[in-house]
């Protein structure tokens, strides 16, 4: 018999989700309380299968003018062979219908599979990543890369370009610039300086830095990093206008792949990933196929609709995802 039911015990939660093959950041505690301090209503559920904990979802509120939905980016975490999923979906209804929420859209760390559910008109978070196993010297990972990727990796070195880590939140102001110019360059649509802000605090001591690669003592790129479970995750970052010539940024990848190499962590996930070559992203994608590694494509976002409220909302993300070539 399942039950779902509330957890508020941070270690208990945590245990469960670092021992499933399923482990992501985007389910963590810390993920979680991110959004809580940007205001947020954010719950944790256990499944429990005769009062054993089977299963964990945190369902994140979005109250946004088309419509009021929960999230659950990299969950729910459940066994996806069983048989609770029908039961969990009728339990989220209800408890959609009770926060007048018009459906909800998860993105389970799983590979496709059909669910029974409406594929989402928009993604939640990345869906398809770029992954590269750390189990190799560091010597076979330059030996792997793309022979532009690993000279431009000596070259940035040779150049004097240095590369340094942090936790302190005041940098936050410098990748919050840096981000802006990025935007300048590329058109995309920001994230606020208290966004960024809100994810390192949460997530330090232990799990995130910022990796800042200066030359001549001008900043020219950074990159949020975050250190969950067995990856290391590259999430946000931003370049400066100035200096394009120089590689800054290959020599960053490179410092990160070896910090966490250091960790004894087994892989690095580049985060989003496309090789359409029409869609917006297709450079960034290309510098980090680069590395090396592999295409990794989760189940894409999928929608439990739960009211008829939920069409004016697929219309305007499907039109939204057009004009954006995403």
């Amino acid at each position: 018999m399942f039950k779902l039911e509330p957890v508020s015990d941070r270690n208990q939660w945590e245990k469960f989700l670092l021992g499933s093959d399923q482990a992501n950041f985007l389910q963590s505690w810390q993920w979680g309380k991110m959004h809580q301090d940007l205001g947020q209503t954010v719950w944790r559920y256990g499944i429990y299968d005769q009062n054993r904990l089977s299963g964990i979802l945190q369902l994140i509120k979005v109250a946004a003018k088309r419509a009021t939905y929960f999230e659950c980016p990299g969950g729910p975490v459940i066994d996806w062979s069983g048989p609770v999923h029908p039961w969990l979906f009728s339990q989220l209804k209800s408890l959609a219908r009770e926060n007048q929420a018009s459906f909800i859209r998860i993105r389970p760390n799983i590979l496709p599979q059909n669910l029974g559910l409406r594929k989402a008109p928009m993604h939640l978070h990345a869906e398809t990543t770029w992954i590269l196993p750390l189990q190799p010297s560091e010597e076979e990972l330059l030996k792997d890369m793309r022979k532009t990727t690993r000279y431009l990796v000596k070259k940035a070195k040779k150049l004097g370009v240095e590369v340094s880590q942090s936790t302190d939140p005041k940098d936050i102001d410098q990748l919050y610039k840096l981000q802006q110019e990025t935007v300048d360059r590329k058109h995309f649509v920001p994230f606020s300086r208290e966004y960024f802000l809100a994810e390192l605090n949460s997530f330090l001591p232990d799990n995130i830095r910022l990796f800042k690669a200066a030359y001549q003592g001008r900043l020219l790129a950074m990159a949020m990093i975050i250190f969950y479970g067995a990856e290391a995750i590259y999430h946000y970052s931003g370049s400066s206008n100035e200096h394009r010539e120089i590689p800054a940024s290959y020599l960053l990848q490179w410092e990160v792949i070896k910090a966490a190499k250091k960790l004894g962590l087994e892989r690095y996930n580049f985060w989003g990933y496309t090789a359409d070559p029409r869609h917006r992203f297709f450079g960034p994608s290309l510098f980090k196929a680069g590395f090396g590694g592999r295409e990794v494509r989760y189940l894409p976002a999928q929608d439990l609709v739960v009211s008829q409220a939920y069409w004016p909302n697929w219309l305007v993300e499907t039109l939204r995802r057009k004009l954006r070539r995403l």
